[in-house]
């Protein structure tokens, strides 16, 4: 059986909206691949996601993944909740519009392409790749230029 890519993904923002980054560390047996950016204005939640697309997107043919995510949101979203956002017209269970539906709809598309399994880490508690995601993600910000504008 072939190795799994191991993805390490995690999201920052410097103010909720606010600059924020994302960040990714891909590790395929004995190589790794670090992806980072950032955008202006975002929300913590829409880099969580931009992370985990990202990297799925810079997967080349369909691969098991095991994706890392100190994100409840992304975990149980695209295991739990997605289901039923579609079933309901992308709309949540007390009928209002589901938040980041642009970024779901992407993270669903990619995540059918590949056989993943997902499993969600603490963040800030000394897993490796979680602390270098987050680093990565903060990367991404400072790469814009304005956080420290922001405090």
């Amino acid at each position: 059986m072939t190795a799994p890519v191991v993805i390490y993904t995690d999201g920052a923002c410097k103010g909720n909206p606010g600059p924020g980054g994302w960040g990714a560390l891909l590790q395929y047996r004995a190589r790794e691949l670090e992806l980072f950016g950032g955008e202006s204005l975002t929300t913590n939640n829409r880099m969580e996601l931009t992370a985990v697309i990202r990297a799925l997107e810079s997967l080349k043919r369909r691969t098991v993944v095991e994706v890392y995510t100190d994100s409840q949101y992304v975990k149980n979203g695209i295991e739990a909740w997605i289901g039923k956002w579609k079933t309901n017209g992308w709309k949540t269970s007390d009928r209002k519009p589901v938040k980041n539906e642009d970024l779901w709809r992407e993270l669903d598309r990619l995540a059918r392409e590949h056989d993943i399994v997902w499993h969600w880490v603490k963040g800030h508690a000394d897993t490796e790749g979680n602390c270098r995601a987050d680093a990565l993600a903060n990367r991404g910000v400072e790469a814009l230029g304005l956080a420290s504008k922001k405090g």
